[in-house]
């Protein structure tokens, strides 16, 4: 059981940083650090991450982290474990860092790949639903509806499902996560940390700038996706899949918030009609509906 109280002090997300305020990535990364501590390697792609970073040569990332090209988190973060291997270093945890755009898109391949290979790392994705770096474009992680510059009047596709992709692998361990639930973060880091083989956490991340909600509110909204259910909460160990709380007890609709409510407030939702929230309300209790299905698998 995580607490509060035990979290080290140190921090190794250093201040004055250049993240936007509110910015649900760098929320995460502070977790990160703290779950971890310093004896890790961050492997970082182009993202957001590599501006909140901070221009060379000053660095607000007090761990080892090495920038590699958009597509290749997975394969660097494979030559990364094989080089420690190699030196027989063995108390180093391995971290590839990417967005939804550099996951479920662009670097997909070679997330795969290691997958495929049983690389012993963490993957983690911070899903903003874009490709927040470059302007907010739609990523195969955007959802339905929502307004990016590159669909200015709403994707018409639902989001990929990248947790349930990631446990068709057959990788030991698949999370989801959100800031505005830190503990669980927290834990389900600590508890990939001692599994051996590749492990996957998918991060639900804010952007109060991407999705138009002000700053102050990112907390709220990830409890909102959570409490509505268009982010459940849970893992897929060796195979078996289990609801985290809140999400196990919103397995009745009746207990999840409408949509409606998550919606109303984000700017990038604000030209939805009742026909796009009502759309947007079945595919939620759809999903709902078949994660029921794999508890009683």
């Amino acid at each position: 059981m995580v607490t509060i109280k035990e979290l080290p002090k140190e921090e190794y997300l250093l201040k004055g940083n250049p993240a936007c305020a509110g910015c649900g990535s760098a929320i995460s990364l502070r977790l990160l650090f703290k779950a971890l501590g310093s004896r890790i390697i961050m492997i970082v792609p182009a993202c957001c991450t590599t501006v909140i970073q901070g221009p060379y040569p000053y660095a607000a990332f007090n761990v080892p982290m090495l920038n590699i090209v958009f597509e290749a988190t997975g394969a660097a973060a494979s030559g990364v474990v094989a080089a420690l291997k190699r030196r027989g270093i063995k108390d180093v945890t391995v971290i590839g860092w990417a967005g939804d755009g550099g996951t479920v898109d662009i670097g997909l391949q070679a997330l795969s790949g290691a997958a495929e290979r049983g690389t012993d790392f963490i993957y983690i994705c911070y899903d903003n639903e874009a490709y927040g770096n470059t302007g907010m474009q739609r990523s195969g992680a955007t959802p339905f509806g929502a307004w990016t510059t590159t669909t200015p009047t709403g994707k018409r596709e639902h989001k990929k499902n990248m947790p349930l992709i990631m446990a068709a692998h057959g990788i030991p361990y698949v999370a989801t996560a959100i800031p505005s639930y830190p503990l669980d973060f927290i834990r389900k880091l600590r508890k990939a940390k001692e599994i051996k083989g590749t492990k996957y956490i998918h991060i639900l991340s804010p952007c109060p700038v991407g999705w138009r909600f002000p700053h102050n509110k990112t907390i709220e909204i990830g409890r909102l996706a959570v409490q509505t259910g268009m982010w459940a909460l849970f893992e897929i160990e060796n195979g078996k899949f289990k609801l985290n709380p809140p999400s196990s007890g919103l397995l009745n609709k009746e207990k999840r918030k409408p949509v409606r409510e998550y919606l109303k407030l984000q700017g990038r939702f604000r030209h939805l009609t009742d026909q796009d929230i009502m759309e947007i309300q079945r595919w939620v209790d759809e999903t709902w509906e078949n994660y029921k299905k794999m508890i009683s698998c």
